[in-house]
């Protein structure tokens, strides 16, 4: 059996790995040479890790399992009936079971125009653009001679109070007090100003409602600005417009929402309003015969009739279910019953000592639930160097409160727009990222070619 596996996310890994040693033909897809663990891209944005600590090259992953083989491709098209995927314009991969894990994109609600001053968080890329942005603001705050200017880039605006929303805010605002006292000479880094905007009833809106109280008391007493029940309705380079509320803003994040791949829509295949794919009990496309969807891009239910979430544990879950599944009935044997997701709770850091976890009817909070997330992130990490590195630079952080990656790093391509500091030398802006997919997915883009 040719198995076809497009996405080296948490899916596809997963997937791959439950057929180590299965009498199949696995080829894995992506437009990177590497899978990411995307829960601490996070912490790479605000310079506390480095890229190369939360990723692994894949080749490197699957160096042992000898039924796998590795391509680096952009995927430009799927013949569904000839079982076919193109790549570029001569590389053609047959398959018998195809299995769709392209992960998710930002989701801007219509407003797409936003992207470039309003950056999300999914790819390294995205992580080091922000982190630029950051960086940047602190430098170009030293110099400007304008203090209505200099308290404009020493704001930032997070959109979005989820789990990536609230650890981004808590995470600049330790950048800012705690990595550069003392390295300025004209600014007061402690002085930047975090706002976190959530245009729902509360922070955290997935968690019990007594943790999302807890996270936003602790956000509030590091001194970042919550507003709840705030829509955003403008982004631009000048800042976060909310209706009639005007917040001028040097840099701002998006984490308020995400949309599928649009692999659903390049293959034909029915879709909710997110543009995840209708899946059957055991996550086959409907209509589509080998044909299977994994991850963000799959839309179904856990036993409770609640829609599975788009986290990396039901990704892995689902990927690993149908590894099993297509091993299973290469071998002859028996396929395994429906797909049945576990949840296995709800974590979230808000900053130096505080978290909250809610695990079935446990809730850990403050310095309990701290310990508590850093040792499960760190154990789903891969490789033993990887979580090695991880805690050493975890600790540096915790004893020094420094911060070991505080890079700013890429050109402004030409042509780029640049601001001019008023009485000091014209210094570039961030550009917007020209290397992110179109579909900010972590896997591979494709275009349906014929079905």
């Amino acid at each position: 059996m040719r198995v076809v596996i497009l996405g080296a996310g948490f899916g596809g890994l997963e997937a791959a790995r439950a057929m180590a040693g299965a009498p199949v033909e696995i080829t894995l897809v992506d437009r990177h040479n590497h899978h990411l663990f995307q829960p601490l891209l996070y912490q790479v944005a605000t310079a506390a890790l480095s890229p190369g600590d939360i990723a692994w090259p894949i080749r490197t992953i699957f160096r042992r399992q000898r039924n796998l083989r590795t391509v680096l491709a952009e995927v430009t098209g799927i013949d569904a009936k000839a079982r076919m995927v193109q790549a570029g314009d001569a590389l053609a991969i047959p398959y018998d079971a195809l299995v769709l894990a392209t992960g998710a994109s930002h989701s801007y609600f219509g407003h797409d125009e936003w992207a470039p001053v309003a950056p999300g968080l999914k790819t390294i890329e995205d992580a080091t653009d922000i982190r630029r942005r950051l960086l940047l603001a602190f430098e170009l705050a030293e110099v400007t001679e304008d203090a209505a200017e200099r308290r404009r880039l020493l704001t930032f605006v997070v959109v979005g109070a989820g789990p990536t929303g609230v650890e981004l805010a808590g995470a600049m605002v330790e950048l800012a007090r705690h990595a550069m006292p003392r390295e300025f000479r004209r600014i007061d880094p402690a002085a930047a100003r975090v706002v976190l905007v959530e245009a729902g009833p509360r922070v955290l809106p997935t968690f019990p409602e007594e943790l999302g109280a807890i996270a936003r008391r602790s956000l509030e007493a590091m001194a970042v600005q919550v507003l709840t029940d705030t829509r955003v309705t403008a982004c631009t380079t000048s800042g976060v417009e909310c209706g009639e509320e005007r917040i001028p803003a040097g840099t701002i994040v998006w984490a308020a929402g995400v949309v599928a791949s649009p692999a659903g829509a390049w293959i034909g295949a029915e879709r909710d309003r997110a543009g995840r794919i209708q899946v059957g009990p055991d996550l086959s496309v409907h209509g589509m015969d080998g044909v299977y969807a994994v991850g963000d891009l799959a839309a179904t239910k856990d036993a409770k009739g609640k829609a599975v979430p788009g986290t990396a544990p039901a990704a892995k879950q689902m990927g690993r279910y149908v590894g099993r599944l297509l091993a299973a009935r290469a071998a002859g044997r028996p396929a395994p019953a429906a797909f049945a997701y576990r949840h296995h709770g709800d974590l979230a850091t808000i900053g130096r000592r505080s978290a909250v976890v809610a695990l079935d009817g446990i809730r850990l909070t403050g310095l309990i639930g701290w310990w508590f997330w850093g040792i499960a992130h760190v154990w789903y990490l891969i490789g033993f160097r990887s979580r090695i590195v991880v805690s050493f630079e975890w600790l540096w952080s915790y004893l020094t409160f420094q911060r070991g990656a505080r890079l700013i790093t890429g050109r402004e391509p030409r042509g780029g727009n640049a601001a001019r500091v008023p009485g000091h030398a014209s210094v570039a802006q961030p550009p917007e990222n020209r290397d992110t997919p179109a579909d900010g997915s972590d896997g591979t883009r494709i275009h349906l070619s014929s079905t």
